[in-house]
């Protein structure tokens, strides 16, 4: 969503609550009206940053909806195009459409960009339980933007707009930081952090690599089915740091990992012969390392 002018009111420190009471509460719906609006006129912001998925607790959502109907309100403003932007509420929508339900309840307010945006990831802040990185990443990101865009600091003098997501979130100014470094990561490293298959302080150090050396090491993770060691990646981000890294050079720093448990697997292989034939390396060396552990732990080291 481009970013729109200011209005009046600080949308800063929005609570869901603040956003969405009763329906029967004439304060809830003084800036804007709840109706019932079709499905197919409701549409997701372009830079929406939270997932939809159709997981378990989606099809839970979906029956629930189903039985019950849907007891809370999305927030909506009209689009120039037609029909409406779905700030907060998409889950909700798709539990409709799983439930075959055709409408659903939402209020309609007339916002400028920066105010949907701080609205947006503000009510999904609220009400999500779980965050993928790459979520809360491009959710502070949107939020600080928006707030620096509208000039807004916080009414402590001095107070700087991540002070303001520091409060909402309980993150220190230093995770946030790191949290927005990763919406610089390329969509196949940024899959590889949420997926857990590439740690999240190494990704942060990654992320200043351009996006044709991250590229690289995406490609050297697929060829030696490795994860790149923090030590990696910061060698990795000071070369690039002095325009000295080239493709050869991410390929050379991250075949060192596969060497590494080369060569340790091929010294586990000395003990084959005191295993069953069906074992493989890595249980091996597990058996190995827990009856070391438990030598040393007897005293006999």
């Amino acid at each position: 969503m481009a970013m729109g002018k200011p209005t009046s009111g600080n949308l800063a420190l929005t609570s869901y609550d603040a956003l969405f009471e009763s329906t029967t509460n004439v304060a809830a719906i003084n800036e804007g009206h709840i109706a019932e609006i079709a499905l197919d006129e409701l549409h997701a912001p372009e830079d929406h940053p939270f997932l939809v998925k159709d997981d378990d607790a989606m099809f839970r959502l979906a029956e629930n909806v189903k039985r019950y109907g849907v007891r809370e309100p999305g927030l909506v403003r009209p689009r120039q195009d037609g029909g409406y932007e779905l700030l907060c509420g998409n889950r909700r929508k798709r539990a409709c459409e799983l439930a075959e339900i055709p409408t659903m309840p939402v209020i309609i307010r007339e916002m400028d960009d920066d105010s949907a945006a701080i609205a947006m990831v503000d009510s999904n802040l609220e009400q999500r339980e779980s965050l993928l990185f790459s979520e809360k990443a491009w959710a502070y990101r949107i939020k600080l933007e928006a707030l620096n865009h509208r000039g807004i600091k916080s009414d402590v003098p001095g107070l700087l707009s991540v002070d303001i997501l520091c409060e909402q979130t309980g993150e220190s100014k230093n995770q946030i930081f790191r949290l927005v470094r990763l919406t610089e990561l390329v969509p196949d490293l940024l899959d590889k952090v949420d997926a857990k298959k590439l740690a999240f302080n190494p990704g942060v150090e990654l992320s200043y690599l351009t996006r044709t050396e991250q590229a690289a090491v995406v490609g050297a993770m697929a060829k030696y089915e490795i994860k790149p060691s923090l030590s990696q990646a910061v060698r990795l981000k000071k070369l690039s740091q002095a325009k000295e890294l080239t493709v050869d050079g991410v390929d050379s720093i991250l075949s060192a990992n596969k060497k590494s448990v080369k060569s340790n697997r091929q010294g586990i292989t000395r003990f084959r012969q005191y295993f069953p034939p069906g074992y493989s390396e890595e249980q091996m060396e597990a058996v190995v390392v827990d009856l070391l552990t438990k030598w040393k732990a007897r005293g006999a080291v």
